[in-house]
């Protein structure tokens, strides 16, 4: 009874349109900060380095070098507060959690993109005769 309850309460305050991204991809997340009486948007671009499951309480990490500063923003999911989540590149990693990228610098902390059009050159190659 009492489950039912606070899923019922959580899931009336989950986000409709949820941006589908991993761990890895580069992602520019559009947050509206509060500033006195005005409110304006502000853009915080950068890598996911983890996301974090959990229904209505899910979160996920974006990390940035700013300045030659390693600065993390942990962002929830289902929050009211961002405007939109856009994904700038697709990341190609095999871990959930990408924590070693703290202690990498320079070109070393880039992450392998993946290739947007890959599964359709694949599937062209692979639909094509052995022998042309």
């Amino acid at each position: 009874m009492r489950h039912s309850a606070i899923a019922y309460v959580e899931s009336k305050h989950l986000r409709k349109e949820v941006v589908d991204f991993r761990t890895g991809d580069s992602v520019r997340v559009h947050w509206k900060v509060k500033e006195g009486e005005k409110e304006r948007v502000q853009a915080f671009e950068g890598i996911v380095i983890r996301k974090k499951k959990g229904n209505n309480r899910s979160s996920f990490t974006v990390r940035k070098v700013s300045f030659g500063v390693g600065v993390e923003r942990i962002f929830p999911l289902h929050s009211p507060r961002y405007e939109k989540i856009e994904i700038l590149s697709r990341g190609n990693v095999n871990r959930n959690r990408l924590f070693y990228l703290r202690d990498l610098k320079g070109k070393a902390s880039r992450v392998e993109t993946m290739d947007e059009n890959a599964p359709a050159a694949a599937a062209k190659k692979a639909a094509k005769p052995a022998g042309q």
